[in-house]
Formats: structure tokens, C-alpha cells, sequence
């Protein structure tokens, strides 16, 4: 027989047992280090900029600091970006080395999205990247009427399994090293809409980052405003170096995410950057930052 106080304890010992168990066993993130509050911005992050962090963990530090998406990511990942309440905002396809500029990559560029625009139908991944690749010694007019040809022939597909292909403008001013694509054809914002006017589709779109449409361009805000109707996605990185997006570059980025918000934009802003600080502690800044 035990007495009230033994009782009492052994009742209180119990308890204790059984919140440490269910600390112990909990995996859900914690919505108190979630970075948003507003969520008018629906915000990833791009794996490749974070190496060598294992994507599993990213996944992890994304799901808590409240992001949507971690994006272009292998297939393989997808089910656990489903597992964690993340999506994949748009997939990879044939990287920016070849392109549709020159008619003896087509093949090879339309067979990858074609994979690819497949596995993201039956995921439910809404777009694919695309590029042009290089001039390598093209006029503009045949690249222009090389590119048109190319994608029309893929783009039909996409249309019937509603995914979006989004064409990528990259800058060719810096150098290599300094994540620059010299010789890159799709280096013009507006060349790049102009595209997609001629194909005149609803599953073709731009991809605007910001980062290479500072160096090439500058008026951020302004051809955000001109193409908003042409703009598929948008990447983030600071300027000069494509690092954080603090205030140690040149890019003002919260009214720069104010006037995608007001375009109406409803798609995904992926953070692009390579921080050069603490990765998890710039990404999360970076969060807040674009948070408007």
C-alpha cells in the first residue's frame, strides 16, 4: 500500500516521463523560428549555392524557417520536400552550357524537358527551367529564329501537361569565377520577353533574376513593372559577388519584393545567393529581409 505522498510522486515522476518522451520523439519543425510573419512572397532556396550542406538538411532548415519550396533539386528529394510541407518550385533540366541558340542542341535539350516535364506533371512540380546557351560566334537574328524554333517544338508538350517552361536570363559581363556567363546568348531581359511573345504560349515565361538583370541592366523595379505578365520566377543574389542580399551590396531588396507584390505575382522568389558568412543564419536574414 503507498501513502498520499508516495502516490503523488510517483504520479508527478510519471508525468515528467511522459513530456520528455514526447520531446524525444517529436520531429515537426518549430514555428517560433519561422522568419515569416506576411507570407506575401512565396520564398525558396537553390540547393547549389549552400553546398556543401546536405539537401536533407536544407530541406530541414527550410521547412522551420518558414520557406515554401527548396527548388531545383533531383526527383529523388521530392517526396521528402512532400514530407515536410515543401514544394519543389521548379525543377532542373538541361543546365545552361547548351540551349536552343543553336539547332544541333535541340534534340538533346527537347528529350531532357521532355523527361522532365513528365516526372514534374505526375509530382505536381509546376515549372522547369530552360536556357539558351552560348553565341559562340551567332548572330542575334539566328539565334532569335534558332531559339523560336526550338522551343516551339517542346513547348506544346509542357501546355499538355501543364508545367511551365521558364527561360532563364543570366548576365555574360563577369567573369566565370565570379558566377559570370560570358558568351551566354539570353544575356537581355527584354530579348528574352521578346521570345516568349513570338511563342506566345501560356507555359512559356522568363525567368527574372534579379541579380544578373543589375548587372546587365539596372531599373530593377521599372522592367519588373514592363514584364510582370512575362515573368515565370524570380532569383535573388547580392551585387557586387552574388552573396548575401545585406546591406553589403547595392540591390535594395524590399521594395523590390513591394513591387512584386503589387504586379499581383502569385509564383516563387528563390534565394540564389552564396553566402560567404554562417549559410542558415544569412538564408534566414535573407527570409526576413524579403518578408514584405
Amino acid at each position: 500500500m503507498l501513502n498520499r505522498r508516495e502516490a503523488l510522486g510517483l504520479v508527478a515522476t510519471a508525468a515528467v516521463g511522459l513530456a520528455s518522451s514526447s520531446t524525444v520523439v517529436s520531429t515537426a519543425p518549430s514555428p517560433v523560428n519561422s522568419k515569416v510573419k506576411n507570407g506575401r512572397i512565396k520564398q525558396s532556396v537553390v540547393p547549389w549555392c549552400f553546398k556543401p550542406l546536405p539537401e536533407e538538411e536544407l530541406i530541414g532548415h527550410a521547412a522551420r524557417l518558414g520557406l515554401k519550396s527548396v527548388e531545383l533539386i533531383a526527383p529523388k528529394f521530392w517526396p521528402l520536400l512532400k514530407e515536410r510541407g515543401l514544394a519543389c518550385a521548379i525543377a532542373g533540366s538541361h543546365g545552361f552550357a547548351k540551349g536552343f541558340a543553336h539547332t544541333e542542341e535541340h534534340a538533346e535539350c527537347i528529350a531532357t524537358l521532355e523527361k522532365r516535364i513528365d516526372e514534374c506533371a505526375a509530382a505536381g512540380v509546376a515549372s522547369v527551367i530552360t536556357f539558351s546557351g552560348f553565341r559562340r560566334g551567332l548572330t542575334d537574328d539566328i539565334a532569335m529564329r534558332n531559339m523560336v524554333a526550338g522551343l516551339k517544338k517542346i513547348v506544346g508538350h509542357a501546355e499538355k501537361k501543364k508545367v511551365t517552361l521558364c527561360l532563364e536570363m543570366l548576365n555574360s559581363r563577369v567573369a566565370v569565377e565570379m558566377k559570370g556567363h560570358p558568351d551566354y546568348f539570353c544575356d537581355n531581359i527584354d530579348q528574352s520577353v521578346e521570345i516568349c511573345r513570338l511563342i506566345s504560349s501560356e507555359r512559356l515565361k522568363v525567368l527574372f533574376d534579379i541579380y544578373h538583370v543589375q548587372i546587365m541592366h539596372g531599373d530593377v523595379i521599372a522592367r519588373i513593372k514592363q514584364h510582370k505578365n512575362w515573368i515565370g520566377h524570380y532569383h535573388t543574389a547580392g551585387n557586387p559577388g552574388r552573396n548575401e542580399i545585406d546591406e553589403s551590396q547595392e540591390i535594395n531588396y524590399r521594395p523590390i519584393m513591394k513591387a512584386i507584390v503589387e504586379t499581383g505575382y502569385q509564383g516563387y522568389v528563390g534565394q540564389e545567393f552564396i553566402p560567404v558568412r554562417d549559410k542558415i543564419a544569412s538564408l534566414a536574414q535573407a527570409i526576413e529581409l524579403c518578408d514584405v
